[in-house]
């Protein structure tokens, strides 16, 4: 197995802000993110320093936790959600960009996590993990997930 994705824990529960253009923004741990229906995944990405690596992640799906926080768009008019964009931080400093039309499942119906264990291993310490199972890099698994923005306002 590689190197883990963990991060050393903390003494209280990691806390992310789901922030931006939502009528529900809210600040959750990964108990929180227990209620939401969970979604097991193998993953093999590549890398850069350390090879390739395989883990499994549960977790709930973006699209779901996102969705239930009203992001400000018609959800009829689907091409009113094609303006939006999620931003996602870590704690380590690391971020990644990601469209709506990604995860949405009448776009590209991405199966991103917002992951809860990893390899079995609880996260509520260290917090969510951002998982692409897609991506054959591993470059926008963002460990330790402080922040999540939705925003549609750059074309208005």
């Amino acid at each position: 197995m590689g190197q883990s994705l963990a991060a050393p824990g903390t003494t209280a529960d990691a806390e992310l802000a789901l922030t931006g253009d939502l009528a529900r923004p809210a600040r959750l741990t990964v108990p929180d993110l227990l209620g939401w229906p969970q979604h097991r995944a193998q993953v093999a990405f590549e890398c850069a320093t350390s090879g390739v690596q395989r883990h499994v992640f549960t977790g709930p799906l973006l699209h779901e936790v996102l969705t239930a926080a009203r992001p400000a768009f018609d959800p009829v008019r689907r091409k009113d959600r094609l303006r939006f964009l999620i931003a996602v931080s870590g704690a380590d400093g690391h971020h990644a960009l990601l469209t709506w039309a990604e995860i949405d499942p009448d776009f590209g119906r991405a199966p991103v996590l917002l992951a809860v264990t990893l390899d079995g291993t609880p996260l509520d310490r260290v917090g969510p993990q951002l998982v692409l199972p897609q991506d054959r890099c591993g470059a926008r698994h963002i460990s330790c997930i402080t922040a999540i923005r939705v925003d549609g306002g750059y074309l208005r």
